[in-house]
């Protein structure tokens, strides 16, 4: 009689088929079980048939086992393609991100670099306004220059240039106080001197045309003039300014003086 055995792995579900074979076996043992009861010959000879009888069930559940395995095969297939599947889609996931950080980065820096840009040109304008609004200024400070008048280089010319300075130094004077003054002093002839008198003695002689002697020369001389007895203007205007002094103005002069 053949020894119970106990299963020491998971008890697996039996298919139809599996069954089937296990109801085999269980007939052939009872089959085995009854010849056994006969005595002789006959035991010997029955008892060798069950045998292989056994040994054939045993091949059918090793047969069972292998196709249980076979069966398990395509599941464990399938979850280790969703297992790369998913690391895949994790992977992918991760350079999707990395792309989008990058372009964000990207971005980022452009958006910098035109706001860099844009704020350059707004100092560069700002500095050009600057530096056309100066130049504006300044030309507006800067007056413009009267164009300078000009005299004829004659007694004309120097009596009339004479005047003009006169006024604006407030001397008074006339044209004719002027003319008539010099008539009798030098005849127009700037470069007159007088060798003869007393100031001539003293070593101080009348010069130019209104016969202006050094000291009276020098104490009356206008600003703006030139610093000698014989230049026409010089000699005029300082000795109006002497006459003004002295007599209230070169008009009242009517001789020597």
């Amino acid at each position: 009689m053949l020894k119970n055995t106990k299963n020491r792995g998971p008890i697996r579900a039996l298919t139809q088929r599996h069954k089937i074979a296990i109801a085999g076996v269980a007939t052939l043992g009872a089959a085995a079980l009854a010849f056994s009861a006969v005595p002789g010959n006959a035991q010997t000879t029955t008892a060798e048939a069950p045998a292989g009888k056994v040994a054939y069930s045993n091949e059918q559940i090793k047969d069972v086992k292998g196709n249980v395995t076979d069966q398990l095969a395509p599941a464990e297939v399938k979850a280790q393609e969703m297992a790369a599947k998913h690391k895949a889609a994790v992977a992918h996931a991760k350079h999707e991100a990395a792309v989008a950080h990058a372009k964000h980065k990207a971005a980022v820096a452009q958006a910098k670099k035109r706001a860099a840009e844009a704020a350059a040109k707004k100092k560069a304008e700002a500095a050009r306004k600057a530096k056309a609004a100066s130049r504006s200024a300044e030309r507006v400070a800067v007056k413009p220059v009267a164009a300078k008048k000009a005299y004829a280089n004659n007694l004309d010319g120097w009596i009339r240039e004479a005047l003009d300075i006169m006024k604006k130094h407030d001397i008074p004077g006339t044209y004719n106080g002027l003319h008539k003054n010099i008539m009798r002093e030098s005849s127009g002839n700037p470069n007159a001197i007088n060798n003869w008198d007393i100031n001539a003695q003293n070593g101080v002689p009348s010069i130019g045309l209104l016969q202006v002697i050094k000291p009276t020369f020098d104490a009356y001389h206008v600003p703006g003039t030139a610093w000698s007895q014989y230049d026409p203007v010089a000699n005029l205007t300082a000795a109006a300014n002497y006459a003004a002094d002295r007599y209230g103005s070169i008009d009242n002069v009517n001789s020597a003086y």
